[in-house]
């Protein structure tokens, strides 16, 4: 919103600098902490008085986690509210890309709230119907992609703008400069199926206080860094990777998510005075996978996000072998869990698991120049 101000450069000549998206995008970084940090008292106040018991906690889970018994949950409001806020200040509301991001990162965390609210009122850990769930999912993140290939499209069609042809309906690899797979109209479900699976991996990650949303502000940081470069016709030239137009503004959405995580960190700390919740890790999951499919790196975020991926495949491994053997290959899924009973701390398994995210996010940023 108030990129607009930039045209009124003429009369007064600071204004000029809300043009660069590096200065909104660490303008919406500080706004969403200081929103975040500031309202977080009362948001988490009022969520313990309307909650009552809190999140119910696995009384199959390790014991230690029996002493959160009551702490609140949703607390990924207080991060939406911070980073939707945040973007609508900062970001360019003439970008298509934003709004697909945005959809589908309220449509997520719409589904995430509902989940978290059903769990808290029943006391259960049965939330939300997972089929009737993952259609919502599915429907949402395809609208999102059908929008993000159309936006792609018209701007190949523009005639100041030089975009690869088939561009916006292909899979790029990272390390191969030149190669792009045409996927037609199958990367609508493709990208679906990217988003989805973004959203529910760091949706299995949130387990522990603070294993979630450090790895993912360490995502986002990467992927705003990535969306700045992709969006950059110079930058995009010289790094050799696919230029995609208007993927730039996406970074101001990356601030705003790493700024009200900051914020949310301050209070999720152990001990967690709340909990992200599905509201939060469902919605920062999609939001993520939607930057990675905008900007032609879903192969990357399978790399950056590689905790969140080992977290759902061992659910999955999990699952699969108990159905099939009647054994668990882990003692407990996802496998922080079963970390917890081999017998690591909270926190060895959390900052340990932070110096994976890490070095998963350098491995990932190298693709940009390897190739």
């Amino acid at each position: 919103m108030l990129v607009f101000l930039a045209e009124l450069a003429g009369q007064l000549s600071a204004l000029n600098v809300f043009r660069y998206i590096t200065f909104r995008t660490g303008a919406a970084m500080m706004t969403a902490l200081l929103f975040v940090f500031l309202l977080g008292p009362s948001i988490i106040a009022s969520l313990r008085l309307r909650q009552g018991k809190g999140q119910p906690i696995r009384a199959d889970g390790p014991q230690t986690h029996l002493m959160k018994q009551g702490t609140p949950t949703m607390g990924g409001l207080m991060i939406l509210s911070g980073l939707v806020i945040s973007t609508l200040l900062w970001a360019d509301l003439r970008s298509g890309l934003v709004w697909a991001v945005l959809l589908v990162t309220l449509a997520f965390g719409a589904i995430g709230f509902y989940d978290d609210y059903l769990k808290v009122t029943k006391q259960s850990h049965k939330g939300f119907s997972g089929r009737a769930r993952l259609g919502i999912e599915f429907l949402v993140a395809g609208i999102a992609c059908f929008a993000i290939v159309w936006i792609g499209e018209q701007a190949a069609v523009s005639p100041n703008v030089s975009v690869e042809p088939g561009l916006p309906s292909s899979l790029a690899l990272p390390f191969l400069k030149d190669v792009l797979i045409n996927l037609g109209w199958f990367f609508i479900p493709f990208g679906a199926f990217v988003i989805v699976a973004a959203g529910n991996a760091v949706n299995l990650t949130d387990g522990l206080d603070g294993l979630a949303i450090v790895p993912m502000m360490i995502a986002a940081a990467s992927f705003g860094l990535i969306a700045y470069l992709s969006g950059n016709k110079v930058f995009a030239d010289y790094l050799q990777i696919h230029y995609v137009v208007g993927t730039g503004e996406l970074a101001v959405i990356c601030g705003a998510m790493l700024g009200a995580g900051l914020g949310f960190l301050w209070f999720n700390a152990p001990p967690a005075a709340i909990f992200m919740g599905d509201t939060g890790s469902l919605a920062l999951g999609g939001m993520l996978g939607t930057i990675a499919v905008a900007t032609k790196h879903e192969i990357v975020l399978a790399i950056i996000g590689g905790l969140f991926v080992l977290e759902a495949i061992s659910v999955i491994i999990q699952v699969v072998s108990f159905k099939t053997t009647g054994k668990r290959v882990f003692r407990m899924a996802p496998i922080h869990h079963h970390f917890e009973h081999m017998g690591w701390t909270e926190a060895q398994v959390v900052i340990r698991f932070w110096i994976i995210a890490v070095v998963l996010a350098l491995l990932g940023l190298a693709t940009l120049k390897l190739r």
